[in-house]
């Protein structure tokens, strides 16, 4: 990892924490869905040796935060993957985790990398950078965010702003 790879990853677990998702260092199997990290009970654990992307964290930490609060203690990568609504999670953990480069100052490449999405991180990052949110609607509706539309009558400002980064 690069001297900017390891401020960049320190700078996302510092805020990860700041707004309450657990973090540990830890080894991870090897056989999680992205290498160097794992969830467990609700918790990031990641595995800074094996850790290929730093921006992975963001979207994972996403998948953390985009859970009801009474569900999130009992997540692990196959607990989301069966999830009932893991679709729209999945589009929320999107939204999430480029509001999260934005906060964090760093740019939608870093979490849509060219490594990741199966191939199609570089459109994902461009269709954010144009501003085609794929799923501010769903963060809008569990409560975290809102769009252009509805953010002046609310008296916040709009998305990539969040109105709270985890869901109750």
């Amino acid at each position: 990892m690069s001297e900017a790879e390891e401020i960049d990853l320190h700078t996302c677990i510092s805020f990860l924490k700041e707004i309450g998702i657990g973090i540990i260092l830890d080894k991870t199997t090897g056989d999680d869905f992205l290498p160097g990290l794992s969830i467990r009970r609700g918790q990031l654990i990641i595995d800074k040796e094996n850790l290929q992307y730093p921006g992975d964290i963001l979207h994972e930490a996403a998948h953390i935060a985009v859970v009801p609060e009474a569900e999130r203690s009992t997540l692990n990568a196959e607990a989301i993957a069966v999830r009932p609504q893991q679709e729209a999670e999945e589009m929320c953990a999107l939204a999430w985790s480029y509001a999260a480069a934005m906060q964090l100052r760093l740019p939608a490449e870093f979490v849509f990398h060219g490594g990741g999405y199966k191939g199609g991180g570089s459109d994902i990052a461009k269709n954010f950078t144009e501003g085609r949110y794929i799923g501010l609607p769903m963060l809008q509706w569990i409560g975290l965010a809102a769009d252009k539309k509805n953010a002046p009558s609310m008296g916040v400002a709009p998305y990539p702003n969040m109105l709270k980064w985890l869901r109750d």
